[in-house]
């Protein structure tokens, strides 16, 4: 097995299959990237078991065959090169040879042929749409993933296909984020579970794509598939059920607040300085029925205080309610708007926040006690 290729060409694809492979393997093998050479290219495959990704080269000449090499050491040996370098790799019995220039580099294989691979997707059903559509999703629901949770079903995105279209649904207990988009398919009704590191992988991929690419989902009883342009993604599910998300959004709020978002975003991020704790950031927002202000508060245990105050539209009763600063700010972070609006209903009840420029995302904050 013999190839040739530009160094450029091959560090893109090494490190995006490097990307999955765990540090902390199970056997050595899962340390390596397979490397295949067939008549239509070469394709470089990573895994952790739970996740593969494979990657393709078009190239013009090469020796067929396949091997496993470890892919830190030669993604590293890679990226040291000089610019514009041609890199040699040969299979010679258990080791591969990398040349390149006047440099030369020997390194342990181990066979194909132990390289573990995720099952294939039985029955799969397939639907496209473009990059920059899944990636919104993503981007708009994923801070909202519970991580290492006993409920094992919330560490991770729920995808629900539904003959309206596509919806993405976050939560770790406290908030939740929902995202939907229409759209033209032909896939059956389904719920799928990716797990958060899997929707951690694919955001990095997404964010690399051109908005108007299209790719694949195909999705099984066990696996889903992301198939890009020359790159296929693929994750075992969560197995299990979603709550009922829709249950848990707020209906009949009746004090409601309209804000600019920046002025909101901006203020959160100054008192919440000032808050009890850095992993719980409380703020109280006090609201007066016929002000057009609206103060937010916090303070801490050194009895220190900050106060900001901003112009509001309110229409509701006089309320002072405590929120986690940082679940407020993940929020308005994910929105591109102008403005918000905050429905609220007592001190002990969610609170719903939408804008009428994104209207397919909703957001649920539960409250926190003052």
């Amino acid at each position: 097995m013999k190839l040739t290729v530009p160094k450029e060409q091959l560090i893109p694809p090494l490190q995006l299959a490097g990307g999955v492979v765990d540090r902390r393997q199970e056997s050595p093998i899962l340390a390596n990237l397979l490397l295949r050479i067939t008549p239509s290219g070469v394709s470089i495959t990573g895994t952790d078991l739970q996740m593969e990704l494979v990657t393709h080269i078009d190239i013009d000449s090469a020796e067929l065959g396949e091997t496993t090499l470890p892919a830190r050491k030669m993604i590293e040996i890679c990226r040291s090169l000089p610019d514009e370098s041609v890199v040699e790799i040969r299979v010679e019995g258990e080791r591969a040879i990398v040349r390149s220039g006047r440099s030369r580099f020997t390194l342990a294989t181990l066979p194909a042929a132990e390289f573990p691979g995720l099952d294939e997707l039985e029955n799969p059903q397939e639907m496209r749409l473009e990059a920059g559509h899944l990636r919104r999703l993503i981007d708009k629901t994923s801070f909202s993933m519970a991580q290492q949770d006993v409920r094992y079903f919330l560490n991770g995105i729920c995808l629900e296909i539904s003959p309206q279209g596509l919806s993405a649904v976050a939560s770790d207990g406290h908030r939740m984020s929902l995202c939907s988009m229409d759209m033209k398919h032909e896939m059956e009704q389904q719920q799928v579970i990716v797990p958060r590191k899997a929707v951690l992988e694919l955001a990095r991929l997404l964010s690399d794509r051109l908005q108007e690419e299209e790719i694949t989902i195909q999705t099984g009883e066990r696996h889903i598939r992301f198939m890009f342009p020359s790159l296929r993604f693929s994750t075992k599910l969560i197995d299990g059920g979603y709550p009922d998300y829709m249950h848990v959004i707020p209906v009949g709020n009746s004090n409601q607040i309209v804000v600019d978002r920046l002025l909101l975003l901006q203020a959160l991020r100054r008192t919440s300085i000032l808050a009890t704790s850095e992993k719980i950031r409380s703020v109280c927002l006090e609201l007066r029925s016929g002000s057009g202000v609206m103060r937010i508060t916090a303070h801490n245990r050194e009895r220190e205080e900050a106060e900001e105050e901003i112009e509001v539209r309110y229409q509701g009763d006089d309320l002072d309610i405590g929120f986690n600063a940082a679940y407020l700010v993940d929020v308005l972070q994910a929105l591109d708007c102008e403005e918000v609006t905050i429905s609220l209903g007592d001190p002990g009840s969610s609170c719903l926040i939408t804008s009428p420029a994104e209207p397919g995302c909703r957001y649920v904050i539960m409250p926190m006690r003052l």
